[in-house]
């Protein structure tokens, strides 16, 4: 059975991060702090909540003054790194938490704090709340760290403001008008970083679960400017192909499918165990006299525990297909009971997507082992 994710926090990581610290305090109790970290709740607790017990134990291990913590924190990171830990651990996103908890009354010492940090540990989990109390100061500063030297603070300027980052809160503001983001997004649009750009285009898609104008807007425009700039914009535009939006489809070269026919679909599990594969195949006709550019997926309708059916798109490819020509495809789709997905039992629905355009759906079931 694979480690538990939350486990990172162990013995180990423990003994060597409290040897770290008593180099920078050096009345730090140690055996104190493991006491209070290993407490009756602590094999209950999953990652985030085993994070904010560590912020709050920390905190009870130091000082009362939060300047003077901030300050031992960002003298903590480079003997960290001192020490063998290297930068972009998730253990760390104490540090980043820590400022987020305990510094919110103390916005310019919390921001100068941030900027140090998010070298070592990103901050975009944090400076969310930041974002929602001070936003118009916290927009400015983004803005501002959009035009860093260091390519981890840039990309705290995007990806802390992404008005949908998951496994964190939600910004309404930014969800309802994204406008203070785009001038952040301007800058970055053709980084030298690729993890920059990444979080450029996953911010645009966040935006198109809400505003796809604004990010249709901004595709259009930066389209053509550099290899880099092509493929963030389509990898921003992920959602808007998924739902088979048209004039994004036609954006990304996807045209007309009426020479397009599916013949000779075939489910040849109608009934899948739990566990296993739902396994089909059919055929891609191109009729017209000329190659076609053809976006691939097919929509599957899995069961809800209220009956209903809910729609999940999975891509097969992206290619032209000769003119004239016949494709026979096979694919299948995993049952395997996973932790980020509850299968209900009964009727389920498949069918194939071209160019945002859903054929017929075909009927399979899914039942006990």
């Amino acid at each position: 059975m694979a480690e538990l994710f939350k486990n990172i926090y162990n013995k180990e990581f423990f003994n060597a991060f409290t040897n770290v610290i008593q180099q920078i305090e050096s009345d730090f109790d140690k055996t104190s702090f493991l006491k209070n970290i290993y407490d009756d709740e602590w094999e209950n607790k999953e990652l985030k909540q085993r994070m904010r017990h560590i912020t709050v134990v920390l905190k009870n291990h130091l000082h009362k003054d939060f300047d003077k913590n901030a300050v031992t924190i960002l003298n903590l990171i480079p003997q960290l790194e001192k020490s063998g830990f290297k930068p972009d651990n998730l253990e760390f996103i104490f540090l980043p938490d820590f400022i987020e908890v305990f510094g919110m009354e103390n916005y310019d010492l919390s921001i100068k704090a941030f900027e140090q940090i998010t070298q070592f540990v990103s901050c975009e989990f944090a400076v969310r709340p930041f974002i929602i109390a001070y936003k118009k100061e916290m927009m400015g500063q983004m803005l501002s760290w959009s035009k860093h030297k260091h390519p981890m603070v840039r990309r705290l300027s995007s990806e802390g403001c992404r008005p949908r980052l998951p496994w964190a809160m939600a910004i309404t503001s930014l969800k309802n008008s994204p406008k203070p983001i785009l001038p952040i997004l301007e800058n970055l649009k053709d980084d030298t970083s690729e993890s920059v750009r990444r979080s450029v285009a996953n911010n645009l898609n966040d935006i198109s679960k809400d505003n796809p104008d604004v990010v249709i807007h901004l595709a259009k425009k930066w389209q053509g400017i550099t290899l880099e700039t092509d493929w963030l914009i389509k990898h921003a535009c992920r959602t808007l192909l998924k739902q088979g939006n048209p004039e994004v489809m036609q954006l990304f070269g996807f045209g007309s499918i009426t020479e397009i026919n599916i013949e000779g679909f075939q489910i040849f599990n109608p009934k899948v165990k739990i566990g296993e594969y739902v396994k089909f195949r059919f055929k891609l006709i191109n009729t017209s006299d000329s190659k076609t550019k053809i976006r691939l997926e097919y929509g599957l309708y899995y069961q809800k525990a209220n009956g209903s059916l809910s729609k999940k798109v999975f891509k097969i490819s992206e290619r032209e297909y000769p003119e004239n020509s016949t494709k026979t495809i096979e694919r299948k789709q995993s049952f395997k009971v996973i932790t980020t997905r509850k299968f209900h039992l009964g009727k389920h629905q498949l069918a194939i997507i071209i160019n945002g355009n859903e054929f017929e759906k075909y009927d399979f079931e899914l039942v006990e082992t």
